[in-house]
């Protein structure tokens, strides 16, 4: 079976600066991944898949079909600003995700080595 988008809404957000776009993936049978979900869009559309930010796809049980709700913002730092964290990390890879949190544990790691030694120093 060949997957089919058909697109219900396409709004343009002025004041979030990005377009909302609600579809259907017909004939998804079960769950779609969410990768596979954006690059359909994308290329339905004719948009940079990685300015398109999946928020939700939900299937019913009984019906092929997969509604979908995704986000297309013209720049990803306006993403950034007003989506929750997740949200962007959920698009990128594992090893990309991996790689940002590992970064994020050892700076967090290093200071609070540096506020223990502080106060130690200050013991003194």
């Amino acid at each position: 079976m060949s997957l089919e988008v058909v697109l219900l809404e396409d709004n343009n957000n002025i004041l979030l600066k990005r377009r909302e776009i609600k579809s259907i993936i017909k004939n998804a049978t079960g769950s779609i991944p969410r990768e596979d979900a954006a690059n359909l869009i994308a290329g339905k559309i004719g948009v940079n898949k990685k300015n398109l930010l999946p928020i939700s796809l939900k299937s019913e049980y009984g019906n092929p079909d997969v509604l979908t709700l995704m986000y297309y913002y013209d720049d990803l730092e306006d993403a950034k600003k007003q989506l929750p964290r997740y949200r962007i990390l959920r698009t990128m890879t594992k090893d990309e995700r991996k790689k940002i949190i590992d970064e994020e544990k050892s700076i967090k790691l290093k200071a609070k080595q540096a506020a223990a030694a502080a106060a130690k120093s200050k013991k003194k």
